[in-house]
């Protein structure tokens, strides 16, 4: 009778606990697994979006700098006393041909430019032109005319010495401001030129040149 009511022992607690986490781990590990994947693909989505960005950011949307140039340089209404001399209130004008190449992939969008001409380190001339634009990946060119002021030029100095020598030493400052808009980035930008030259009087072209080019962001 006393082994008929002999109770067998409960199995050990961590065994059991064992049998539970096998039945439920096969779901666990499906969801994990998906969770992984899941996260895996927007990391990766990421990580591309963000390397085509600074891909772009670097080759198309790159702004590059405008070049300006100074392709020549011409007299105008110049008359001449003993070859040599100006004739007093007669109105002298330089023609100046100016390019801006734009290398960009959107357009050189800039307002008014200005052109000054020095003598002997005195402004003798300016000149002003209405706003423009340099297309993508072309070049622009304009002609910038200098009005000369008579009296600035005829109360220099050394102005007869240089005359007689038929070589006429100049320099002039161009000054480009504008914008460009590349995509979502934009950039104010201003090109500036100064060039040293001199002019041959006899011809009235220019004999030499020297332009320095420098591009603000």
């Amino acid at each position: 009778m006393a082994k008929r009511d002999q109770v067998r022992p409960l199995a050990p607690a961590a065994k059991r606990q064992s049998s539970d986490e096998e039945g439920a781990c096969p779901h666990h590990k499906k969801r994990g697994r998906k969770c992984l994947k899941f996260w895996v693909s927007v990391t990766a989505i990421f990580v591309v979006l963000v390397t085509a960005v600074i891909a772009l950011r670097f080759t198309v949307f790159r702004v590059k700098d405008p070049v300006i140039k100074m392709n020549g340089v011409t007299i105008t209404k110049l008359e001449l006393s003993n070859g040599s001399t100006p004739k007093p209130g007669v109105n002298i004008s330089l023609i100046a041909d100016v390019s801006v190449k734009n290398p960009n992939f959107a357009s050189f969008k800039y307002s008014s430019t200005t052109t000054t001409l020095y003598y002997d380190g005195e402004m003798v001339g300016e000149a002003r032109n209405g706003p423009g634009q340099a297309r993508a990946r072309r070049t622009m060119r304009m002609n910038v005319s200098v009005d000369i002021i008579p009296d600035r030029i005829m109360s220099n100095p050394n102005l007869n010495a240089d005359m007689s020598s038929g070589m006429l030493a100049m320099t002039t400052y161009t000054r480009v401001p504008g914008r460009m808009e590349i995509g979502i980035f934009k950039r104010n930008i201003v090109v500036e030129m100064r060039c040293s030259m001199t002019l041959n009087i006899t011809s009235q072209q220019i004999q030499t040149q020297k332009c320095k080019r420098k591009v603000y962001f």
